[in-house]
């Protein structure tokens, strides 16, 4: 994935920053760079670091977190699962789904710590931050370095391309036959499924973001960048030059795969990951996850029952 950018839930008064998908205007291309770059702003503020991993068994953060009266979070600037929206303010799904729930823990607030997406899991480790709040994708890689929480959605693949699609980019096996010019995002899950398509790794674009890699499609540098669906949808919307195409599922060990985003722990917190969880089925049980994520474009289909064990591989 790529990676993997809350803002408020219906049921509270501000006015969400990024519309649902049923509002036709979406974000516009200076909303997403607007945010992007108040990363960098907020993050000048927040680079302190938290305090030393536990020692004790399964961790004692939640109790550490619980006294401070607030968790950091990381996040890294993609509409919409993590950023900051050009008020200032931390939005995204997972940013504030992580609002919720910490605070049904017994931690008052949450504070975004921005960072590239590729830093995250360095960031995560090294106590820069409490948790990852990015819709990061579960996979065996990652799992090898941090726990996760259950998915708190699923998601498919997909492409932007110049408009009408004139090469017919439709997988990674067609940008491999095609020798299409292909880009994607730093350290997103679609660089490894190019690679397994065929695609050289040396001869992939890697840019920031998807709002780089529009413009990367716009002028002509590649013709193709491949990202979430979600992503590439919203990216896309007032372009008069780009497109997505329709999601697909990449083929991963020679199998049509589904991708699952959710929250990353450093591997002594399972205390803490585990009540996270406890509170994000209760979510997804009484349909209350569902509208969180809506307004972020999130649809019933990306809703899921995956486990992160299923997505580590078991």
């Amino acid at each position: 994935m790529a990676p993997p950018f809350g803002i408020p839930s219906r049921t509270q008064s501000r006015t969400p920053t990024l519309r649902s998908r049923a509002d036709a205007s979406g974000p516009t291309r200076r909303s997403l760079l607007a945010g992007v770059a108040a990363l960098g702003a907020l993050g000048a503020a927040g680079c302190s670091r938290v305090a030393t991993a536990s020692s004790t068994d399964g961790g004692d953060l939640l109790e550490r977190l619980r006294a401070a009266g607030v968790a950091r979070l990381g996040i890294a600037g993609e509409i919409p699962f993590g950023y900051i929206s050009t008020d200032g303010e931390m939005t995204g799904e997972a940013p504030e789904l992580a609002k919720i729930i910490f605070k049904r823990l017994g931690v008052d607030r949450v504070q975004p710590v921005p960072s590239e997406f590729g830093s995250l899991i360095p960031g995560l480790k090294s106590q820069q931050f409490d948790i990852v709040a990015a819709g990061m994708y579960i996979n065996p890689e990652r799992c090898q370095e941090v726990i996760f929480s259950d998915p708190d959605y699923q998601m498919l693949d997909s492409f932007i391309v110049r408009k009408g699609n004139p090469l017919g980019l439709h997988d990674y096996k067609d940008v491999v036959e095609k020798r299409a010019k292909f880009a994607t995002g730093t350290g997103y899950a679609e660089i490894g499924y190019a690679v397994e398509a065929g695609y050289k790794r040396g001869d992939i674009l890697i840019v920031p973001d998807q709002v780089a890699g529009l413009n990367a499609v716009e002028a002509g540098r590649v013709d193709v960048f491949a990202g979430t669906a979600l992503t590439t949808r919203l990216v896309v919307e007032k372009s008069t030059k780009a497109e997505a195409t329709e999601p697909f599922k990449p083929i991963v060990d020679g199998k049509p795969h589904v991708d699952g985003g959710g929250f990353a722990f450093r591997p002594t917190e399972t205390k803490l990951r585990d009540a996270f969880n406890v509170e994000l089925h209760k979510m997804k049980r009484s349909g209350e996850l569902f509208r969180v994520l809506e307004p972020f474009g999130f649809t019933k289909a990306e809703m899921t029952d995956l486990t992160a064990k299923e997505l580590c591989g078991g």
